[in-house]
């Protein structure tokens, strides 16, 4: 099998229809998405942060 990894940059609170045209645009078939989370320190605590999306891809098949 052959895949592709995807880098996706993402704000939460406006950029669905981006991954929606994003995703509707592979080729290939999604394996798995992957988000990357960070930890944020405010004044009243903690919280998580999602910068960015990878998006695995299946694009082929390997040749034997």
């Amino acid at each position: 099998m052959k895949y592709s990894v995807h880098r996706f940059d993402i704000n939460m609170t406006k950029d669905q229809s981006k991954l929606e045209q994003f995703l509707n645009r592979l080729e290939g078939e999604v394996v798995a998405i992957i988000p990357n989370i960070r930890p944020k320190f405010m004044l009243m605590g903690a919280t998580a942060v999602l910068d960015f999306l990878l998006i695995v891809e299946k694009v082929g098949r390997e040749e034997s």
